[in-house]
């Protein structure tokens, strides 16, 4: 009986030791990307990339479905995008956006999209009504974007190949919500850490997205050592340069100088808009000397630029005429031509019109930065792809996507007002 228990006794040593050979294993396996890497898509113009928000109604209550947005993407294909910029993860956007993805992949294997994963950071009291905002301290909400940013990228290693820690987050005009850099930095060293452990892939890049003066290339403010090491810590700089908001803020570059005043509408429109992309390059070639400065050498790469096509505000007619089809199709192809010549990627913004960026101005200028409106109407920097059948059968809640004006150039071309003069801008400040 005894010699019995003992061949009993080592069969179950052996199984529990088999058993916690299996589990060391499997909570010690490595998350392991598949498909394309970061650093091969990024600079790649055959990966062409887009920021993307699916709402289509007054609220984010409303998320967009699995079925809106595998419409959504498959539009996004037809265009030529293979990677798209989500913001947040506390709706439920972005994970349905992945499911969607995934499953589209199933469908096609041939099919390609990627993502690089937002994860919103705010400071301490952001969007209430507080009287403080503490910028060197953060929003407990953080923790859980963080948190979920990292669930989703190991549920879809083959799709997340981007996390960006915060979107306009250090850059001081962010009134509402913006924090100090160590914030940032403190988020991006513990994913960098996680990708040596092997919790996340090691070939996951990670960064954050901002505007080009938090990067450094504006004023001495910004210039701290927190930011210093962030530049140092993250895989590649994710920088924003808006000049049609400086149209209004900023405007040296716009309107019509002295010496053009001579040249028709058109000249005088076409040669605002190449001032309008001289002084992007200049914002992108601001952070790569201040990175540089730093002896620092790694990517950079545009995370947000666009033009939006509308304005009753400052960017309208009664303000810098910037706003219309025509110059938001110039820019967007000026920009697009530039990036690509330099192996840079540029996540326009933005694909498609949402409307709950000011819900309660139906004109204001945010709601109209996408390249399709919410009537699932291309705008005139898509109307050749319109002709060219790149949309047929096709169709974006139920409707097939067409063009704005009825595809009528001249009826477009009477909503374009020539930039002011610079005698009239000057008059104005």
């Amino acid at each position: 009986m005894k010699k019995i228990n003992d061949v009993i006794g080592s069969f179950l040593h052996l199984m529990l030791l088999a058993v916690s050979v299996l589990l060391f294993a499997s909570c010690s396996q490595k998350i392991v990307s598949t498909g394309k890497t970061a650093a091969e898509i990024m600079g790649d113009p055959n990966y062409q990339a887009i920021s993307y928000g699916g709402y289509r109604e007054l609220s984010r209550d409303i998320q967009p479905t699995i079925p809106q947005l595998k419409e959504d993407m498959k539009i996004l294909s037809a265009m030529g995008i293979k990677l798209v910029r989500t913001y947040n993860v506390h709706y439920d956007e972005a994970a349905n956006l992945l499911e969607a993805i995934s499953q589209l992949k199933k469908d096609d294997p041939e099919f390609e999209m990627y993502i690089m994963l937002g994860a919103w950071i705010d400071c301490k009291n952001a969007f209430t009504k507080l009287p403080d905002r503490i910028r060197n301290e953060e929003s407990p909400e953080n923790k859980k974007e963080i948190s979920r940013a990292v669930e989703l990228t190991q549920q879809y290693p083959d799709i997340v190949k981007i996390i960006a820690v915060g979107n306009e987050a250090m850059v001081h005009w962010a009134w509402e919500y913006y924090v100090e850099p160590g914030i940032i930095l403190k988020w991006v060293k513990y994913l960098q850490k996680l990708k040596k452990v092997g919790d996340l892939p090691e070939d996951l890049w990670i960064t954050s997205s901002d505007n080009f003066a938090s990067w450094g290339g504006g004023g001495s403010e910004y210039h701290l050592e927190e930011l210093n090491e962030l530049i140092r810590s993250v895989d590649y700089i994710s920088m924003h340069t808006y000049p049609m908001h400086d149209t209004h803020y900023n405007p040296d570059f716009w309107g019509v100088p002295e010496e053009e005043e001579g040249l028709s509408d058109m000249e005088k429109t076409d040669a605002a808009m190449l001032r309008a992309r001289d002084y992007a390059i200049d914002q992108y070639e601001s952070v790569v000397a201040y990175m540089q400065s730093l002896g620092v050498d790694k990517p950079v790469h545009i995370g947000e630029t666009g033009w939006a096509t509308q304005s009753d505000g400052f960017y309208g007619h009664d303000g810098s005429r910037a706003c219309d089809e025509y110059k938001s199709a110039v820019y967007h192809d000026l920009m697009r031509k530039w990036t690509n010549s330099k192996g840079i990627t540029c996540f326009y913004f933005e694909a498609f019109d949402e409307q709950w960026k000011d819900a309660a101005n139906p004109e204001g200028s945010e709601n109209h930065f996408g390249l399709i409106n919410l009537q699932s109407q291309a705008k005139y920097t898509l109307w050749d792809m319109v002709d060219a059948g790149v949309f047929d059968g096709l169709t974006r809640d139920g409707k097939p996507i067409t063009k704005t004006f009825d595809g009528d150039k001249a009826a477009m071309m009477q909503e374009v007002k020539v930039p002011p003069t610079a005698k009239e801008i000057s008059e104005r400040k």
